[in-house]
């Protein structure tokens, strides 16, 4: 054998181990838009500390992230919602675990044009009225919300089927997730939503509420009356359990044959570790201590499962810590 050949074969042992360590390095994320921002910010931090570990995060909705979440595509899958039945059906087939760990608290925030002179609050009643699927074009103008409303074209902005919001909303507004009326604008992209509330006087949109806070200078929030009086979302009644039935908590799942992984371990001990701060940093409502420290034990001890039966409204930091 030649020199030439030996020196040739000896790098491409080299390369292709180099290669698969890289590949070994890199830990995949994808899911909801919502949770996206607190993930990448961590995975930011966390590449500061740890160079040769590449994070990669991508934006699908939570739905269309636990598809690739099942189906061994992704190892972590940011949600706005606890995982589904049916995708706990679908990551036993295709024989995943996953370790289920929540990470924040979020208001989902129902919001209205600046120059909207009208809305002060809405109750969950004319929420459902305006949401519902019976509401597609039939309820079309203001005025048939409210008395004294406007007879003006309704506009309604909306997160896409695949959302994790847009289940959790249908769920707590319109009482089964997923039934919506469907002739309004749906978008993966909240800052589209933004966008199209704020052109439009007359349009109402939902999503985070940590979009909203960015958003302030163009956009309005809507109290909500549940029964007990309007109250606006803000950290305060989102965190202590005022703001109902829209405050919720986010998650990260981690496939649990990924967790042995050494990135992936050091990645997660990280989010658990800063994420109260890193919550905060962008808009979001941290946990309590308790429930992170709690969160990094079931990490730690690899327990896996989901403590949720579906989509649940109003779970609160108790609610939490007991399950």
């Amino acid at each position: 054998m030649s020199k030439i050949l030996r020196l040739f074969l000896m790098l491409s042992i080299l390369l292709g181990f180099n290669l698969k360590i890289f590949a070994d390095s890199m830990i995949k994320i994808d899911g909801s838009s919502t949770v996206y921002p607190i993930t990448e910010a961590v995975a930011e931090e966390f590449q500061k500390v740890y160079k040769d570990i590449k994070v990669v995060v991508g934006i699908s909705g939570t739905g269309g992230g636990m598809k690739k979440f099942t189906a061994n595509q992704i190892d972590i899958c940011n949600a706005s919602r606890p995982i589904k039945s049916s995708e706990q059906k679908q990551a036993r087939m295709n024989g995943i675990d996953y370790i289920e760990l929540p990470v924040a608290y979020d208001g989902l925030t129902v919001v209205i044009n600046k120059k909207n002179d009208f809305i002060d609050y809405l109750t969950v009643a004319e929420l459902k009225k305006l949401w519902e699927p019976a509401a597609q074009n039939t309820i079309t103008k203001w005025s048939q919300i409210r008395a004294g409303f406007p007879s003006e074209k309704i506009k309604l902005y909306g997160p896409g089927t695949d959302s994790g919001t847009f289940e959790y909303f249908t769920e707590a507004i319109c009482g089964a997730s997923g039934k919506s009326r469907g002739d309004y604008t749906p978008s993966e992209d909240d800052n589209v939503l933004v966008q199209g509330v704020a052109g439009d006087k007359y349009a109402l949109g939902y999503f985070g509420l940590a979009y909203y806070e960015e958003n302030m200078d163009k956009l309005k929030a809507v109290k909500i009356d549940n029964g007990k009086g309007p109250i606006a979302p803000t950290y305060e009644t989102v965190q202590n359990g005022t703001y109902q039935p829209l405050s919720r908590p986010l998650f990260i799942y981690v496939n649990r044959s990924a967790a042995d992984r050494d990135d992936v371990q050091k990645f997660v001990e990280f989010y658990l570790k800063n994420a109260k701060n890193i919550v905060k940093e962008v808009g979001y409502i941290a946990l309590p201590d308790k429930v992170y420290e709690l969160a990094m034990k079931k990490f730690q001890d690899k327990k896996t499962g989901s403590v949720f039966k579906g989509v649940k409204i109003g779970v609160s930091a108790e609610e939490l810590l007991s399950k």
